[in-house]
């Protein structure tokens, strides 16, 4: 299994960016799916989580109203739109994959995130 994270960039506080995270060598509708960050001198932190059965749940109360988590099982990708980005959302961005039954975790490279005051 292969996870391909793209999307990050240099964006302004206040502005968006859309994250998006390919699965390849299986189906994405047999993982959980996590969007994680870790932030320079910081330990790796779960952002959001889309489950198999496309449930979303925000795990860092700072993203709240801000970052959504989705998922589009017909093109083996998951998604992570982020708005009213801030400074100390500056990061760099992992997608992970939690196998429903063995709970295996497939992790895929990251994608910086910069925010600019």
């Amino acid at each position: 299994v292969q996870l391909q994270a793209s999307g990050g960039g240099l964006v302004r506080a206040g502005g968006s960016l859309k994250l998006s995270c390919v699965v390849s060598g299986s189906i994405i509708g047999l993982y959980h799916m996590g969007w994680y960050r870790q932030a320079p001198g910081k330990e790796r932190e779960l952002v959001d989580r889309v489950t198999s059965d496309d449930s979303t749940t925000d795990y860092t109360d700072s993203v709240k109203g801000r970052f959504t988590a989705s998922r589009d099982n017909a093109k083996n990708t998951v998604y992570l739109q982020m708005n009213s980005l801030k400074p100390e959302d500056t990061a760099v961005y992992y997608c992970r994959a939690t196998h429903i039954i063995t709970r295996t975790n497939y992790w895929g490279k990251g994608t910086l995130v910069t925010v600019s005051s």
